[in-house]
């Protein structure tokens, strides 16, 4: 009998995490080889455990799955990367798989596409949405980004990273210390930030951060 794929989950929420070990253990062929909550919990058990498959999300326990899906490609080039997570696939998708990602899945889709994403990760292809694949498509067709890109999906992640904090009531000094950034640092994007979305000052860029924040689903 071949050896089972270990596959290694990446969420801060332990409900997601025992959600997937039950979806997962029911196939014949898939094990849970670790589970981590943050970005230096997973890279030490890539590095103890080997996974197969690295299931992240985008947000996790003091820290960005954007990074970590960076630091797995260059130090475990081998492990594939899958994200399952809450954030809009429009505004995330892309970032995840030019940061090394494989494949985007929605945490609302059908539990079937979580075991179908694995399995086309690990046979070597990509795996996103109908509605991704096409506006991908659009991208290298025309060379310039689709019609309905928004203002915030202009953001860079870093950039996008500091909106996200300070829409959920960070300071500037706590976002330096959640991102491992220095103080001016976050300032620098936060102007890049009030630039690229045409905000005249720190309450407006406060008050849209807030605003867009309230209007995601909750995670």
């Amino acid at each position: 009998m071949p050896p089972k794929i270990k596959i290694l989950l990446v969420d801060d929420h332990p409900l997601v995490r025992e959600g997937l070990v039950n979806l997962i253990s029911q196939q014949p062929d898939l094990e849970i080889c670790g589970e981590a909550a943050n970005e230096p919990q997973a890279l030490e058990l890539i590095g103890t455990a080997r996974p197969d498959v690295a299931i992240v999300d985008i947000t996790l326990e003091n820290g960005s799955g954007i990074e970590l899906i960076k630091s797995i490609k260059a130090i475990h080039p081998a492990v594939k990367t899958l994200v399952l997570s809450m954030h809009d696939e429009s505004l995330y998708a892309e970032r995840a798989l030019r940061a090394g990602a494989r494949g985007y899945i929605m945490k609302r889709e059908a539990a079937r596409k979580i075991i179908d994403g694995i399995r086309a990760v690990l046979a070597g292809q990509l795996y996103v949405s109908e509605k991704i694949a096409a506006m991908m498509a659009e991208k290298f067709v025309d060379g310039r980004p689709s019609a309905d890109v928004s203002p915030i999906g202009q953001l860079s992640n870093r950039e996008l990273e500091v909106f996200q904090l300070l829409g959920r009531g960070y300071s500037t000094r706590q976002i330096a210390e959640h991102l491992h950034i220095g103080f001016k640092t976050v300032q620098a994007f936060s102007a890049r930030i009030k630039e690229k979305l045409k905000l005249a000052n720190a309450t407006e860029l406060l008050r849209e951060a807030m605003r867009w924040h309230e209007s995601q689903p909750p995670k």
